[in-house]
């Protein structure tokens, strides 16, 4: 299976913990860039992260979510090399 980073901002922490759990369960392998909460916290840092992981070899893939997941994706298009892409709905993915 494929090794994913995943992270998100407070508004994404309930998906990420639900969605992580699946990956989980599929076999995936999971890297963890937080957040573990939905304290307030800023999520350039954290899908930076994401990027670097993917861009760096140590995942195959990353996610990012958010409260809309705009913010999020330029954050993580900010990593040379990474082509982060706004997905909601089966299609966009």
């Amino acid at each position: 299976m494929s090794r994913v980073a995943i992270g998100a901002d407070h508004a994404g922490y309930p998906l990420k913990k639900h969605l992580s759990a699946v990956l989980l369960d599929a076999g995936h392998e999971l890297v963890d860039h937080g957040t573990d909460s939905t304290e307030s916290v800023d999520y350039p840092p954290i899908c930076a992260a994401v990027g670097r992981s993917v861009r760096d070899g140590d995942a195959d893939l990353g996610i990012v979510l958010g409260g809309s997941g705009q913010g999020e994706q330029l954050a993580a298009n900010t990593v040379r090399g990474v082509r982060a892409a706004l997905c909601n709905d089966l299609y966009t993915a």
